[in-house]
Order: C-alpha cells, then structure tokens, then sequence
C-alpha cells in the first residue's frame, strides 16, 4: 500500500485536512510536528542538546525547551534554525521512516503529516505526496489570529519554508483550503475516493 505525504506551509490548514482525510479512508498516521513537541518535551537527549546548543534563554527555569523561546531565537537566525533542524530532523525521519517500513510491510496505509518535506529531500519515500495550500493572504491571517503570531515573526517563519508555488507544482494532488470546512472535507473525500480506485 502507498505511504502517503501531506505537506504545504504553515497554517495552511494540514492539520484539518489530515483529520478529514482520515475520517473517510483508513490509514495510520504519523504527525512530524507532534514528534518534534514529544521530542522537546520529552527526550532526555535532545532536551540536552538543545541546551547545548542553544542555552538557558531556549529553555524554561527546569531548564526544558520552552518552544516559544526556542521558535523567536531559531527564526531570528537562519544558522540557529539550521542547528536546531540539525538536532530534530535526524530523529523524526528515523522514526517515520521505521513507520513507513512496517506499513509497507503490512500491506496498509500510511499518511506522513510532514510540514518539510520538499526541505528535507524526502518526496522518494513517498508513493503520492498531497499538498496543502492557501493564498498568502489567508496564510498571514490566520498566523496572526488562530496564532497569534506578529507580522514580523509569521513573515520570517514563511521566508524559512519553501514557497508554497513551488510545492504545489511538485505535488501529485493539491487541497486548496482557502474557503470553508465543508469545501475542505468535500476535497478529503475526493482524495479518498481517487486514491481507492487508483491504489
């Protein structure tokens, strides 16, 4: 069975694209982001090496990555947010690669929630890579409201990820999420649909 990627910018709306996908077709999941919040909240070795790396001013007074610290000095300095892609990505693709290995394996779906695919060169491990994407307009929007991010810190954080034109004209399928939720499930489902006629 496929191992399936789903990729696009910050605050495209992967997360809710993700959760109507899997309403409709059956496949295990595995979120990057929600490793990388494990990893910092929960992994002795990269709890060190972030210490390390960065210091007490990335860290909470346990001395524990605190994200928002860590995520405002990363993007100040693109050499800090290669060091700490440095310690993080390693250990993700290591363990969705080992998922992806046991899915191929079993004969069964696997959708890999991973918001830097094209950045890190992973597209060959994927079967069919989705991208989800929204205008530029709505992406700025929805980082200051649903995030409440400033405009200087959203602007930096999308200049890191690779344009989203760019991922979408490597993209197998494209999700444009840039209307309502409905629209949003009614792609999911066309997806799902697609991909079972087509498997």
């Amino acid at each position: 069975m496929p191992v399936l990627g789903v990729t696009g910018g910050i605050a495209t709306g992967k997360s809710s694209f993700t959760r109507c996908f899997l309403r409709c077709f059956p496949a295990e999941l595995f979120d990057a982001d929600g490793c990388a919040h494990d990893l910092l909240a929960n992994d002795p070795d990269v709890q060190q090496a972030i210490y390390q790396t960065f210091g007490p001013a990335a860290c909470d007074p346990s001395g524990k990555p605190d994200r928002q610290r860590l995520r405002e000095l990363v993007f100040e300095d693109d050499a800090r947010r290669r060091l700490l892609e440095a310690i993080l990505h390693p250990v993700i693709r290591a363990r969705w690669s080992a998922r992806a290995d046991e899915a191929n394996r079993a004969g069964s779906w696997l959708l890999v929630d991973l918001p830097l695919l094209f950045e890190t060169q992973a597209e060959a491990r994927f079967d069919r890579i989705i991208v989800v994407a929204c205008s530029a307009d709505t992406q700025q929007r929805r980082l200051r409201e649903k995030r409440g991010l400033s405009s200087e810190l959203a602007e930096k954080i999308l200049r890191a990820q690779l344009d989203l034109g760019t991922k979408t004209k490597l993209a197998h399928h494209v999700i444009w999420n840039d209307s309502t939720p409905s629209c949003l499930e009614r792609q999911a489902g066309l997806l799902a649909d697609w991909l079972r006629g087509n498997r």
